[in-house]
């Protein structure tokens, strides 16, 4: 798989940023483009994202790929999401027909995962149900979930008591916890509260090692298949 890596200075300015990504837009060797986020508070992130063909747009976060998810439309769909639907079918636990808990509304998972698991489709046809901070409490909903997926951003912010015997956790969070036990000074830790949850579920994925290995497997299955498409259109 080819590959370039252009790394831009911090000041480069929004039109700087633009002229390479429509570079590589035109580019025929190139199949796939991911700009790496976060950007420099004086560039647009929705402009640029906007920018890139939906054809090479890898990451699936292009407002036509975006539509596309929503509607049932074939196109990449966002790695992470991707990746947990695929965590659940191949361990076994088809989401479909269960009651899927997702925790947390970001338009990087939970928005996209709750839309690929409720889409009437091999992998999904799942009811879901997506709960944040504005819920009253969360763990009424939480207690109701076959599986459960936590992408709230707040380290052990899933608890025990908030999980039922037999639940399948799925953890997306990556959080940075202080530990002068390490030599970095910190470890990552998820969103869930590994080891009581651990106890009562019937499957959990770690941090790290878990959702994290699959969000890169399944960035380098949309390149793969945007080559593809390209080379057929």
């Amino acid at each position: 798989m080819y590959e370039e890596t252009i790394r831009l200075p911090a000041d480069a300015t929004e039109e700087e940023v633009l002229k390479t990504v429509d570079g590589l837009n035109k580019d025929p060797k190139i199949s796939g483009i991911l700009v790496q986020l976060p950007l420099p508070d004086h560039i647009s992130v929705d402009r640029v994202i906007g920018y890139i063909s939906p054809e090479k747009d890898v990451d699936g976060f292009h407002p036509v790929n975006l539509g596309k998810l929503l509607r049932g439309e074939p196109c990449p769909l966002p790695c992470t999401p991707h990746g947990v639907k695929q965590l659940l079918v191949r361990s076994g636990n088809d989401p479909a027909g269960k009651h899927v808990v997702v925790c947390g509304r970001s338009n990087i998972v939970g928005k996209p995962l709750a839309a690929i698991l409720m889409q009437k489709a091999e992998g999904a046809n799942a009811v879901v149900t997506v709960v944040h901070t504005g819920a009253k409490d969360i763990s009424y909903y939480t207690k109701q979930a076959d599986i459960l997926v936590a992408a709230m951003g707040r380290p052990n912010a899933i608890t025990a008591d908030m999980v039922n015997e037999g639940t399948v956790v799925i953890d997306v969070g990556v959080n940075r916890v202080p530990d002068s036990s390490k030599k970095s000074g910190f470890r990552l830790a998820g969103d869930v509260d590994y080891e009581p949850v651990a106890e009562k579920a019937s499957y959990i994925t770690p941090v790290p090692g878990g959702v994290g290995p699959m969000t890169v497997t399944m960035l380098l299955y949309n390149t793969v298949e945007a080559a593809i498409w390209l080379n057929q259109g």
